[in-house]
């Protein structure tokens, strides 16, 4: 479900802005009434027939905004087998499985067919699936280009496609294949693109193929102001939405600083840089009673699908995850956001935190360093963050006040993702066996006589 960042007022009704009757009462069942920013702005446009560029940050609601209309346009006519009328395109199969999910209840109203194509799922029942008729597809361009490929789906009837996170898809190499895909598409087709930043070559896909597009910019309303100087002015007061702070720990504290902050009550997201941390943070804090699972790229789609299922049920209250769970991961309730490995630059640091404060609800983040903090606020300075810098140790109780860290029980747990284990069949050893009612065998009479 869409959130609103920051809590800002609300805007115009979903009934205003032009979509029928039985798309806003579906809206009005998820508890959804009105307009975010970026909604009200590219919505009218869209469904106007106009290319869109859109600039947001994350959690803004811009799934709906490009999702919506697309819908609508394509409510009227019938796709065939293996040819979809309108596609997006997603960086990561996370985020394009989340647009599914966002879209379906919409779809289902206006009587349309979803399908997503992605890496890591088994790619012949994707095909059957498009091969049944979609009217719209979700997928990743390594994904897509592997179906167009075989030849089991053809783009040459999309009227409308959009790319989502598009500096994402520039940062994973996808640009080259996006144009691929583009380069497919009718002449008619109308471009929507959406993204957090606008770099070079996110400037050249606008360039190359809108076509005179209306620009939407909500990220200069949503930005916070920059912060003061914090050896000259006092701490920033706390505010309803999100309070950031610099933790200060010694090398030998960050362990048990971590732990402890991990120990809270609440869903908590620790962020790490590589794959091995995540998965050795995890194991450790399970080894101190704490139900936390690990999220990263050298996990099989099985393996994500469990540990995002453990962590958006509760089972595990904590995720242990690298940048690739930033961009497309959407769980409620994520209170406390925690920068473990500081963010490499003011962008990941606003996707890593934008996984909390969502939908105007409070929200806290947290960066540990155990040296000199210089990098590290350069990056909050760029991303224009008010922050407050703490020194703590272990069981400081302002690092209780902050974050809400405990000891933890020291009890070891067991991994919430882990497969379920299979049934013991029914004769397993110890296990008395039921008599046949045969009389036992002589040579077998013997031996147990000799016994």
């Amino acid at each position: 479900m869409p959130e609103r960042p920051g809590g800002g007022a609300a805007g115009p009704a979903f009934a205003t802005m032009g979509l029928p009757v039985e798309l806003v009462q579906a809206l009005r069942r998820e508890g959804l009434e009105t307009t975010f920013p970026i909604q009200a702005a590219a919505i009218p446009d869209i469904l106007a027939g106009r290319d869109v560029l859109g600039r947001a940050v994350t959690g803004s609601g811009k799934t709906l905004a490009f999702g919506l209309p697309m819908l609508v346009r394509l409510r009227r006519g019938a796709s065939a087998p293996g040819r979809p009328r309108g596609l997006v395109l997603a960086p990561t199969r996370e985020l394009a499985l989340q647009i599914e999910r966002t879209l379906d209840e919409a779809a289902v109203a206006l009587g349309l067919r979803l399908a997503t194509a992605v890496g890591g799922l088994p790619i012949k029942r994707q095909a059957e699936r498009l091969g049944r008729g979609v009217d719209l597809l979700i997928a990743t361009p390594g994904r897509l280009g592997d179906l167009l490929d075989r030849g089991t789906v053809a783009v040459d009837a999309v009227r409308t496609v959009a790319i989502d996170e598009a500096d994402h898809m520039a940062e994973l190499g996808f640009i080259d294949d996006v144009r691929a895909i583009l380069d497919l598409l009718p002449g008619d087709c109308r471009h929507l693109l959406f993204s957090a930043t606008l770099d070079e070559a996110v400037d050249a896909l606008v360039r190359d193929y809108l076509d005179d597009p209306v620009r939407h910019d909500v990220t200069e309303a949503e930005k916070p102001v920059a912060p003061p100087d914090p050896a000259t002015a006092p701490a920033p007061p706390d505010t309803d939405a999100v309070t950031h702070h610099l933790l200060r720990v010694r090398p030998a504290d960050k362990r048990a600083v971590v732990t402890e902050i991990a120990a809270r009550s609440g869903r908590t997201l620790l962020f790490v840089r590589t794959q091995y941390g995540a998965d050795k943070l995890a194991r450790r804090l399970r080894e101190s009673g704490i139900g936390a699972v690990a999220l990263h790229g050298g996990l099989t789609q099985n393996q994500r699908v469990r540990t995002l299922a453990a962590f958006s049920a509760g089972a595990a209250p904590v995720l242990v995850a690298t940048d690739v769970a930033a961009r497309g991961i959407h769980v409620d309730d994520i209170t406390l956001v925690v920068h473990v490995d500081p963010a490499a630059d003011a962008k990941d640091y606003l996707h890593r935190s934008g996984r909390t404060g969502r939908a105007g609800a409070g929200g806290t983040v947290v960066t540990i360093v155990t040296g000199t903090e210089e990098d590290t606020t350069a990056v909050l300075r760029d991303a224009a963050v008010a922050h407050r810098v703490s020194r703590v140790r272990p069981g400081d109780p302002h690092l209780t006040e902050m974050t809400g860290a405990r000891l933890p029980t020291g009890r070891p747990v067991s991994d919430p993702a882990a497969p379920a284990a299979p049934r013991p069949p029914a004769d397993t050893p110890g296990k008395p066996r039921r008599h046949s009612g045969r009389p036992p065998h002589p040579a077998r009479r013997g031996k147990r006589r000799a016994h």
